[in-house]
């Protein structure tokens, strides 16, 4: 499991992230809710190494990630950004191919095993016919769906998404997602989502973690979670929860300001 305890990040003089504490399982998918500047990339960029917490650790079953090498925290956990920075001369193949870099020594080229992961990454998120495209010539959605890609060619074990779904229509969304909750539960991943749409969050998250300022205001199920009350206080909007009539997990409707139904 991922774990972290008491964790406390500052950027500078200014606190981002206080005290800090959850664990993620195997073969959950974990989500993180909360307005923009409540510290949900941050703690993605803490759970990936890419910063270091100021007090607190951050562990995967019981060892400190900074007690990692580099190479065998990249085999372990593979990231999906928010704003993805692609070589736009590089072809989507070779985007994809990245994620076996941390599966090859020095100097190994990849082999056939290699390029079979990638083909199979690249066909579970329906980019096989981008393959020889140049990046540069991609729509964000189509770039979006090779990170997915290029994330699941490095075959993780902790997967941790920032708004994995940002750019894509309807339709990539649920597929997106599908494939991630699919990919959790067959492989027994962990899986950290950060996003702002609260009912994706709702429907594929087993539990969820909203931040306030930093700060863990409310964890549990998504029908303990996302409730009218605590989106009142912590996003400082009126809204209306309703389960769904389906499968009963809380829909957020939007209500605008002279009561017409957006």
């Amino acid at each position: 499991m991922l774990q972290l305890k008491n964790v406390t990040f500052a950027y500078d003089k200014h606190t981002v992230l206080s005290d800090i504490n959850f664990v993620a399982i195997w073969g959950e998918i974990l989500g993180l809710i909360g307005p923009n500047g409540s510290g949900k990339s941050t703690l993605i960029k803490l759970m990936s190494d890419v910063l270091k917490p100021k007090f607190g650790e951050i562990t995967i079953e019981s060892k400190n990630i900074s007690a990692f090498k580099k190479d065998e925290l990249a085999r372990l956990i593979a990231v999906v950004p928010q704003n993805p920075n692609l070589p736009p001369a590089f072809t989507s193949f070779e985007v994809v191919l990245l994620g076996r870099t941390p599966h090859l020594g020095l100097l190994r080229y990849e082999g056939e095993r290699d390029l079979a992961i990638v083909w199979r990454a690249m066909e579970m998120t329906q980019t096989q016919h981008l393959a020889e495209r140049r990046v540069g010539e991609l729509s964000g959605g189509e770039k979006q769906r090779l990170i997915l890609a290029r994330a699941l060619a490095q075959e993780p074990k902790i997967f941790l998404l920032d708004e994995p779904t940002a750019h894509l229509d309807i339709n990539h969304q649920i597929e997106a997602m599908e494939m991630v909750r699919g990919l959790c539960s067959k492989q027994s991943l962990v899986t950290i989502l950060a996003m702002h749409d609260l009912n994706l969050a709702a429907q594929y998250s087993d539990r969820v973690v909203l931040l306030s300022e930093g700060r863990i205001w409310a964890e549990g199920s998504p029908r303990e979670v996302i409730t009218r009350e605590n989106i009142r206080e912590v996003y400082k909007t009126e809204v209306d929860v309703y389960p769904h009539p389906i499968n009963g997990i809380p829909c957020v409707l939007i209500t605008s300001k002279d009561g017409r139904k957006l």
